[in-house]
């Protein structure tokens, strides 16, 4: 049975290409150029358009491949060296022949390679390039091509990753490993389709079972199909990011943390490595931080109008203590840096206290906490005020010493910031108190706290509108007093949002001030 796919166009409606034209095309498939530099040499609106002409030109179809099912029995003993090597995927299969879809209209050589492989009649359709992508990692998992080495690019910059620190490797066997290109471009797909899919942490678990990644997206841990065979490559993988974040490859006794700085994509990333002896090795989780993704204002962080103008003119008070709380990746940081890119100016002066500094901010001072040489929060802001700040941040209120150094900095005349770990707005001054603040001192200092989650949104590309029954709206809660009649909207899941039916995520405040 042949599997029915959407096609994008009639050919009947599709521009011929000229032989010029094809001689062209076919160049910049070969040199691995981006089809959209086709479609802007020739005028055609859409890579779309571009790639259906091609396909028109040498008599293939363009199917729409993210509205595909693929057939599971298509896959089966199928040689996945073709898929990479040729850039192809099988999507259905009958008795005696086999459809493959391929994103590149000019390997002549791909349907025989199959048939040879398979002995099978083989049918070929075209899908974007990118579409073939998406659907080889849905189904294989990232890194499946470096499994035999089909792809053996040793520079560092291979799959738009390029690492901006100088590397140092030792003569030592696992640095050795870790330097096959095989591994190298496996850690750097890895890497690549975690800032591709907006991760903010990848999480890498040796279990009895084997390697388990996970992505981290809009709050949610996502687990990434990974290839069986990826297994005994896992110390090899550990020790290339231990290389990458300038950290002892040799020891695996105790927790160590580093940094990697690197371009990938045209962007700058940072990425935090924090790795952990465990049961079956060593685990790792990297926070990846891309500076060029955050823009630091109030107004795009989704306060509501009256928090938001409250929350200006708590930030502009002379002197005095606001706090952030939520718990850890509710965005406190972000909420902050965005308040001091609001009031920073040439008339002030602005230092802020981290551990670690997650984002560097033109126009403030930062500072890193350091616990091995002493260098706290509580210690870093006695010294911060013999600089004569106007505005302090400190990273997190953890203990007596550091609240007492903040009620003294504010009641100094200066305005301070900080993040406190509680469920709501109104736990926080109880919060200090049980630190050994005097309750007195709290009330005079503390002017606003505000409390912060922040909540998925569905995805644009595939939420649907239903009307929800009476048992699953909560009891106070009118519908339509809420809405105005305006249709209410549910989760789905497609390929753009990897089938969760979410897609980014909006803060949620609670803004509580202080008066007599």
């Amino acid at each position: 049975m042949s599997v029915a796919f959407r096609v994008h166009n009639s050919d009947s409606e599709l521009r011929r290409l000229s032989q010029a034209e094809l001689r062209r095309a076919k160049e910049l498939f070969q040199n691995g150029e981006q089809l959209s530099q086709f479609a802007n040499e020739c005028q055609f609106e859409t890579e779309l358009d571009a790639f259906q002409a091609i396909g028109a030109s040498l008599g293939m179809s363009v199917i729409d491949l993210a509205k595909a099912e693929v057939e599971p029995a298509a896959l089966k003993d199928f040689p996945l060296r073709l898929v990479h090597r040729h850039f192809l995927f099988p999507i259905s299969r009958t008795e005696s022949e086999i459809q493959i879809v391929t994103g590149n209209p000019f390997d002549v050589q791909a349907a025989d390679a199959v048939a040879d492989a398979t002995g099978f009649f083989v049918k070929t359709v075209l899908a974007l390039p990118h579409e073939v992508a998406t659907v080889i990692k849905a189904n294989l998992g990232v890194g499946a091509e470096t499994l035999d080495g089909l792809i053996a690019k040793a520079n560092e910059d291979s799959d738009g990753i390029e690492i901006l620190d100088d590397l140092d490797f030792d003569e030592s066997e696992a640095a050795a490993m870790a330097q096959q290109a095989s591994v190298v471009k496996l850690v750097n797909d890895i890497l690549s389709e975690a800032v591709n899919v907006r991760a903010s942490d990848i999480h890498m678990e040796l279990q009895a079972t084997g390697l388990k990644i996970r992505y981290r997206i809009d709050g949610v841990l996502q687990t990434q199909p990974v290839p069986q065979e990826l297994n005994r490559f896992q110390a090899a993988i550990i020790s290339r990011l231990k290389i990458m974040a300038h950290l002892n490859i040799a020891e695996k006794r105790v927790p160590q943390d580093g940094r990697i700085k690197l371009r990938a994509s045209g962007r700058e990333i940072d990425i935090r490595v924090s790795i952990i002896p465990m049961l079956h090795g060593e685990g790792v989780v990297m926070r990846i931080l891309d500076k060029e993704a955050m823009s630091f204002s109030l107004s795009g962080i989704g306060m509501g109008d009256k928090i938001s103008d409250d929350f200006h003119k708590l930030i502009r008070l002379p002197h005095g203590i606001v706090l952030v709380t939520g718990p850890t990746g509710s965005g406190k940081t972000t909420t902050l840096y965005s308040a001091l890119a609001e009031i920073k100016s040439e008339r002030n002066k602005i230092i802020t206290t981290e551990d670690p500094i997650e984002y560097q901010l033109e126009g403030i001072n930062q500072i890193q906490v350091n616990h091995k040489v002493g260098m706290t929060f509580a210690a870093s802001l006695r010294s911060i005020l013999r600089h004569d700040p106007d505005v302090v941040l400190v990273g997190e209120i953890r203990d007596f010493e550091t609240a007492e150094n903040a009620v003294q900095a504010s009641l100094t005349g200066h305005m301070v910031f900080s993040t406190l770990h509680t469920n709501d707005a109104a736990g926080a001054f109880m919060r200090l108190v049980d630190m050994g603040v005097e309750p007195f001192l709290v009330s005079s200092t503390l002017e606003g706290v505000l409390a912060q989650r922040l909540v998925r949104t569905l995805c644009k590309e595939c939420k649907e509108e239903y009307m929800p029954t009476i048992n699953e709206i909560p009891a106070d809660f009118s519908i339509y007093e809420y809405t105005d009649g305006e249709p209410i909207y549910r989760p789905k899941g497609c390929r753009n949002c990897r089938g969760t039916g979410y897609s980014g995520r909006l803060g949620i405040y609670e803004l509580l001030e202080a008066n007599d």
